[in-house]
């Protein structure tokens, strides 16, 4: 609405024509009473109409066309597109993703995702692509039921019957269509009263959509399928899906299929099959745990995340699957790569070689009953590092507590090791270094000048009189023994005082 309202012309792409035209139908919907020109570019409009659209396109008479791979042939013009919206990116091909590339040039754009893949995902954790995330659902929406069950014939017929006895329909996937005729015939004699379609890739693209429209309007109570419904079909009146051979999917995959029921006021199902005695791979029970855990609405990044992890992103820049990250280390990588993102951007490069580290080594990680979602994990070790002062390390560390409730010490100690390292970077610090016995801090031949021994001697001892000081080569150093209890607490509030009514900068 913003691009149209700014003589900007809009294009949807979506990966099928029957997305095409629900997206037509609500954005005719939504901009009802308002002047602006939809069009709709697809195998169910006439040539003629075609015709219509392109040069209306390219004289500025229309302002938001959606359609399928159509838009990206090479007779599509616009006068001053502003805005691209891709739907399920992930669709699309290698060579349509080049005519994308070539399109974006000048305007902004937009890709949706219920389930980005891993690879996109990362681009977006390390900066390469802006995320934003939806996670409140509509009103009235439930989260679907999700089982993960043996496949046997009573469970069919029971969900199947328990569907249509609130006169709601069902989707059947089943992924090989070698013998999908038989698996329908043999529902078809569980209900013989029911009429039963199928839906496959194989099938002429005219009747698969035809058999789709009819599904849509009632005319099947039961569709056996191949997982050309994954992308995006809105029927209301499906609320029940079964899914053969479950194992065999994605995460992402059976994240996208369950999405096609549940979609209005009705509370909905779904049963993930698996052979009866199959003995699952790692990866397969992963991911049905996985889409089992995650059923509240809005859960897709969670989901994405947890595939990240279980599939990893591999080499994003190029075709490999398999990473070169650990020949450098992640930290050494995210770094590399933010530095080239930021000079590619033309920002300006923070030249910071020369900041100190704080040799001292606390065992801060977080644990799983803090969080155990890879996605909050990533995101606080990622946050914890990029902070640039004290003031925000602080205001984030509160910003946590307030998310996650009360920090365990593991967490604190992620805390406290970058305030070490914002300390050891003051003016009058030399030096914070940890021995085999001692935590040494050094301060400045300067700072030790201008410093009040005998004030700072009775702040020491405030603390702790086993804490010693000493005068070495006009540097004042502070050292406090590994032995002492406490000893990493003592160091934190030596460091307070020297920051605080010291001022080493």
């Amino acid at each position: 609405f913003k691009a149209v309202s700014d003589n900007k012309q809009v294009a949807m792409l979506c990966p099928t024509t029957i997305l095409a035209e629900q997206h037509y139908k609500t954005f005719t919907k939504r901009y009802k009473g308002y002047p602006v020109e939809i069009r709709v570019l697809n195998r169910f409009v006439s040539q003629s109409e075609v015709k219509k659209t392109l040069k209306d396109l390219e004289e500025g008479r229309v302002d938001i066309v959606i359609g399928t791979h159509r838009l990206l042939s090479k007779d599509i013009k616009f006068k001053d597109l502003g805005l691209l919206i891709i739907d399920e990116e992930q669709r699309f091909g290698v060579e349509h993703k080049e005519r994308i590339k070539e399109m974006k040039n000048g305007i902004d754009v937009l890709t949706l995702s219920a389930t980005p893949i891993p690879r996109t995902l990362q681009m977006s954790l390390v900066g390469i692509r802006q995320l934003s995330q939806l996670e409140t659902p509509p009103m009235n929406r439930y989260s679907v039921q999700t089982y993960v069950v043996e496949k046997n014939d009573g469970l069919i017929q029971n969900a199947i019957e328990k569907e249509l006895s609130r006169n709601g329909q069902v989707f059947y996937l089943y992924n090989h269509v070698s013998n999908i005729y038989s698996v329908a015939k043999n529902i078809q004699n569980m209900f013989p009263d029911v009429k039963v379609a199928v839906a496959h890739g194989r099938m002429d693209k005219n009747d698969i959509e035809q058999t789709m429209i009819d599904f849509e309007k009632e005319k099947y109570q039961i569709l056996v399928c191949t997982t050309i419904i994954e992308t995006g079909l809105d029927i209301a009146n499906a609320n029940t899906m079964i899914i053969d051979d479950a194992d065999h999917f994605g995460l992402s995959q059976l994240y996208q299929i369950r999405g096609r029921v549940g979609r209005r006021e009705k509370i909905a199902y779904c049963y993930l099959l698996v052979q009866p005695q199959k003995e699952l791979t790692e990866q397969a029970h992963k991911r049905l745990k996985a889409i089992k855990e995650f059923t509240s609405l809005g859960s897709g990044y969670k989901v994405a995340m947890r595939d990240l992890t279980i599939r990893g992103a591999g080499d994003m820049l190029g075709p490999q699957q398999a990473g070169f990250i650990d020949d450098v280390g992640l930290d050494l990588y995210l770094e590399m790569l933010a530095s080239a993102i930021k000079e590619k951007q033309g920002k300006p490069m923070e030249e910071n070689k020369n900041a100190k580290v704080a040799q001292v080594q606390l065992s801060g990680y977080i644990p799983k009953q803090f969080t155990d979602n890879d996605g909050d994990k990533l995101e606080i070790y990622q946050h914890i590092k990029k902070t640039e002062n004290l003031a925000e390390l602080i205001e984030y560390e509160k910003r946590v507590e307030d998310l996650f409730g009360h920090i365990p010490n593991e967490v604190k100690q992620l805390f406290e090791q970058k305030k070490l390292d914002f300390f050891v970077n003051h003016e009058g610090v030399e030096s914070l270094k940890e021995t085999e016995d001692v935590v040494t801090i050094t301060m400045s031949a300067q700072w030790s000048k201008n410093c009040d021994g005998v004030k700072l001697f009775g702040a020491i001892n405030d603390i702790s009189r086993k804490i010693n000081l000493k005068l070495e080569n006009g540097k004042i150093k502070i050292m406090i023994s590994k032995r002492l209890k406490k000893h990493i607490e003592l160091m934190m509030q030596v460091i307070e005082k020297i920051e605080g009514d010291f001022e080493c900068d």
